[in-house]
């Protein structure tokens, strides 16, 4: 039980309503970044975002290049299984 002599001040209702209305401005913060993370439609779209982000720091010869490796290998390999078969 609490004591009769405890240090218990009063709290003004002013105060007491500012509190409840910046915690309830927290809480809707909160709810909306958490909304936010689990949404389908806002994770496919930082998705999107971070490919394109990735793609446009890719040098477009290297992509070149590679698409070329691609494009001479499978070439490669369907002369090489026409010659077998």
């Amino acid at each position: 039980m609490a004591d009769a002599d405890s240090d218990v001040k009063p709290v003004d209702q002013d105060t007491l309503v500012a509190d409840i209305d910046r915690t309830r401005t927290e809480l809707a913060r909160t709810i909306d970044a958490i909304t936010d993370r689990v949404s389908p439609k806002k994770n496919i779209d930082r998705a999107k975002e971070e490919v394109k982000r990735r793609i446009s720091q890719v040098d477009p010869r290297i992509a070149g290049g590679a698409a070329a490796v691609v494009v001479l290998t499978a070439t490669a390999l369907l002369i090489w299984r026409r010659r077998r078969h």
